[in-house]
């Protein structure tokens, strides 16, 4: 049997039915749809996010000025993981080896410190995590806190005609390294080489630190630029521009 029209050409009851069950599909399918892009949306600014923090923590790797890297974030300013996210934007106590803020944008699509969703980050150790998909997001930013705050800075010395100090001259020779002490200020570790001239530093945050080499007779310096990065021993070959001994 054919369904006829109405006498007024509009549409018979089965047909708007129909009608309004297909848009009703129609939307549905549409909210799914839109509903899956604003999650996929804020799962990817919850990753930018992360990667933000990160690099504000640790610095960035691929940042370098004359063959050095330059950035090493807020560990390298002040020798010490932040005690929290808001550190990396306000000082978190007059620390003077701080020179954020380390993070100059909004995070997230309400305040600093939360995920897409308005969950606070969790922040622990090198791990920060956002929680609020219902499903941790994890962002790791170093192997180790030991790999960012405890390297070991090796050397040895020897005059310009590569001559070492030996037991004589070893005492004569005091090497310095500054670095930043976790606390805010600059601290100087000290030592004197031994008869081969190796010297050694440990605990060492990462960084581009100073180490002074002084021959103690005649008040000599010699200045190097120390690159000390996360998991990699650092060794360093020092000489004097002069025969000394």
């Amino acid at each position: 049997m054919k369904m006829k029209r109405n006498n007024a050409g509009g549409f018979t009851l089965i047909e708007t039915v129909i009608v309004i069950i297909i848009m009703g599909i129609l939307a549905t399918v549409a909210m799914r749809n839109m509903s899956s892009s604003i999650e996929t949306a804020r799962v990817e600014q919850t990753k930018d996010d992360l990667d933000a923090l990160a690099l504000a923590i640790a610095g960035d790797p691929s940042l370098y000025t004359k063959g050095a890297r330059s950035d090493y974030g807020y560990v390298g300013d002040v020798g010490a993981l932040p005690p929290n996210l808001n550190a990396l934007v306000q000082n978190p106590g007059g620390l003077g080896t701080w020179q954020g803020p380390y993070i100059t944008r909004g995070m997230g699509p309400s305040v600093f410190g939360k995920d897409a969703w308005g969950a606070d980050y969790v922040y622990t150790d090198t791990l920060i995590r956002s929680t609020g998909s219902g499903s941790n997001i994890d962002k790791v930013f170093a192997n180790s806190s030991a790999g960012l705050l405890s390297n070991t800075v090796r050397g040895y010395i020897a005059d310009a005609d590569l001559d070492l100090p030996g037991v004589i001259y070893r005492d004569s020779l005091v090497i310095q390294l500054l670095h930043p002490d976790g606390g805010g200020a600059i601290t100087t570790d000290a030592t004197n080489p031994d008869a081969l001239g190796n010297f050694a530093f440990s605990g060492i945050a990462v960084g581009n630190h100073t180490l002074l080499v002084i021959y103690v007779p005649d008040s000599d310096t010699v200045t190097y630029r120390v690159s000390v990065n996360p998991d990699r021993p650092v060794r360093l070959e020092v000489s004097f521009p002069a025969d000394l001994w």
